[in-house]
């Protein structure tokens, strides 16, 4: 079973499938806790029902779409995410897994796009209002040997990191550092925000950083099409 916040079809606004018609299976429930988490109903306050295979199947299929986005929350806490993943691939869905890169299946499941947002120092939230997640989530949060398996599970992957200052940009580069195997193409640094004037402001001085360092600069499109709502 699978707890699952909502299954809808939208368009995939991040990454290298942005543009893609897609149907979005969203999980609920996670092992961290970002203060700037968008989908707090599937983490801070999880949501939703448990949901067996057939079921999830069934829905993501009844919209006739052939590219599928496991989110949520963090799929990957889920053990039956393997199953879900091959059945939907022997039904002729192309599917992405997004994921915080912290915790892997054994063996090792494979998707055709792998989408891992590795978590910041940033990301952690405060102590005093946390309690203790604010621990828990510092402690879980930096697993790159994890990112590193991660990253040959599937046909693709990409490397999405959130940043909200140029402090954040320069803790990818030493992470970058840390995870040495890696294509630079696969890198995309992504800026904080639930705004289309936020992604704006961001966007002056993260874009020009990144063309100066070879590296992906990743939007968030749905926000400027959608807005910060759910089912988007």
């Amino acid at each position: 079973m699978i707890r699952i916040a909502e299954i809808f079809h939208s368009i995939q606004g991040e990454g290298r499938l942005t543009g893609v018609p897609s149907v979005f299976i969203r999980t609920s429930g996670c092992n961290l806790r970002c203060w700037f988490c968008d989908t707090p109903y599937a983490s801070w306050n999880p949501e939703g029902d448990l949901w067996d295979i057939p079921r999830v199947l069934a829905a993501t299929i009844g919209y006739d779409c052939p590219y599928a986005v496991i989110t949520g929350g963090e799929p990957m806490i889920f053990p039956e995410l393997p199953t879900l993943v091959t059945q939907l691939r022997q039904a002729g869905i192309h599917v992405t897994i997004e994921t915080a890169g912290t915790t892997i299946h054994d063996p090792p499941l494979q998707c055709d796009l792998i989408s891992i947002s590795p978590k910041l120092s940033n990301s952690t939230p405060d102590a005093k209002t946390a309690g203790a997640w604010h621990t828990q989530h510092q402690a879980t949060r930096h697993r790159p040997n994890v990112v590193k398996q991660l990253m040959h599970t599937a046909n693709e992957y990409q490397l999405k990191f959130v940043v909200g200052s140029v402090l954040d940009a320069e803790e990818v580069l030493e992470y970058l550092d840390e995870l040495k195997d890696y294509d630079r193409n696969c890198v995309m640094l992504m800026p904080r925000g639930i705004t289309s004037q936020e992604l704006r402001l961001q966007a002056n001085w993260l874009a020009p950083w990144c063309i100066d360092r070879g590296l992906r600069y990743c939007d968030r499109a749905h926000i400027h099409w959608f807005g910060n709502r759910r089912g988007t």
